[in-house]
């Protein structure tokens, strides 16, 4: 074989085992979405719930943006606020039918919603809902988390790749010798050390993982843009100048593709009287820009949701932050005649 032959020989057997190691992962990304997007995940497209079909003549749809109080932390998708108030408003009127699509992500602050809504207008969403106020509770940093944008693949091709976070977080239960299919359920079962076996299982997980992350870097080479943080000061909300200028961004990025907005206040924190005192200067200063900002625009509104469930409750609240289950049922029921509102006004301008 002459030196030629072998070289294209070469490149074609490296080309093959590539493209069979990317199938293979694929392959095994989409399953996992499937095993883990009900429970702890998101779905191949990378928002929390069953993808939805191609929006219909008749449907009215909202996404909902925000922290791990919109994604639904500790609880499982069907019992997230975006599940439950779709199953409320479609239980309220039949015209039109309302679709609600769960955007959100834990530790997201306001920042991420300009992005988000760019990233999903492929949605239509006719309604945007911006729920997050906790996350930006720093004065120090502004919060600049965009969780699918750190991914070069969902940036490149809007499918939102779960295979290395699963591999890692089994790798690291196995390690601690934690039961790994308990991971992401806030139920992992402790043992007093990790078998051999185990750490060794572990250690092939993570090497798996950091194949695809190698993979990840490589991208985000070519796709990677550094994060630009306007720091609002025109806006006049003082310390929360940022955070109320990351509002109004996401309020315009909705606007400008026709969608009409809610702006909402989370349940107030209530642990400690810093924190309660601070999340509710927050709201009081982003109420006042929102007043004056879009105060004459009919497609914009504010929703208080600031006492609808007290977060020292046990029953409501695991952690006097994240709701449970019946938490979730009170907001997305405080949620229903606003939205209901707001889509009456869908035909003016």
């Amino acid at each position: 074989m002459s030196r030629r032959r072998r070289v294209v020989f070469a490149a074609m057997t490296i080309a093959l085992v590539l493209a069979m190691v990317s199938a293979t992962i694929m392959a095994v990304d989409v399953y996992l979405h499937g095993r883990y997007q009900r429970s702890a995940g998101f779905n191949v497209w990378g928002y929390r719930g069953t993808p939805i079909r191609k929006k219909s003549p008749g449907e009215y749809r909202l996404v909902v943006l925000g922290g791990s109080a919109a994604y639904g932390y500790g609880v499982t998708a069907d019992e997230a606020i975006p599940a439950v108030l779709e199953r409320l408003l479609r239980t309220r009127t039949h015209d039109p039918i309302f679709t609600v699509v769960n955007l959100g992500y834990n530790n997201e602050g306001a920042y991420s919603f300009k992005a988000t809504l760019e990233d999903y207008a492929w949605l239509e969403y006719d309604l945007a809902v911006l729920y997050e106020g906790y996350n930006d509770l720093s004065a120090d940093r502004t919060n600049t988390q965009i969780f699918r944008r750190d991914s070069p693949v969902f940036r490149l091709t809007g499918y939102m790749p779960i295979f290395p976070i699963i591999f890692r977080e089994k790798a690291a239960a196995l390690a601690r010798g934690n039961d790994p299919d308990a991971v992401g359920h806030g139920e992992a079962k402790t043992s007093f050390h990790a078998s051999l076996a185990a750490r060794t299982g572990a250690t092939v997980l993570m090497a798996t993982a950091d194949v695809a992350r190698s993979l990840d870097s490589q991208l985000d080479r070519m796709t990677l843009a550094p994060p630009r943080v306007d720091d609002g000061s025109q806006t006049g909300c003082g310390r929360w100048s940022a955070y109320c200028r990351s509002i109004e961004l996401g309020v315009e990025t909705a606007r400008r593709h026709r969608a009409r907005v809610i702006v909402a206040t989370q349940p107030f924190l209530r642990t400690s009287t810093q924190l309660n005192s601070l999340h509710v200067q927050q709201q009081a200063a982003l109420r006042d820009f929102l007043t004056r900002r879009f105060g004459a625009d009919r497609g914009v509104s504010y929703v208080n949701l600031g006492d609808t469930v007290d977060l020292e409750n046990p029953d409501l609240s695991f952690d006097h932050m994240h709701l449970r289950a019946e938490g979730n049922a009170r907001v997305a029921a405080a949620f229903v005649q606003p939205v209901i509102e707001m889509q009456a006004t869908r035909n003016e301008s």
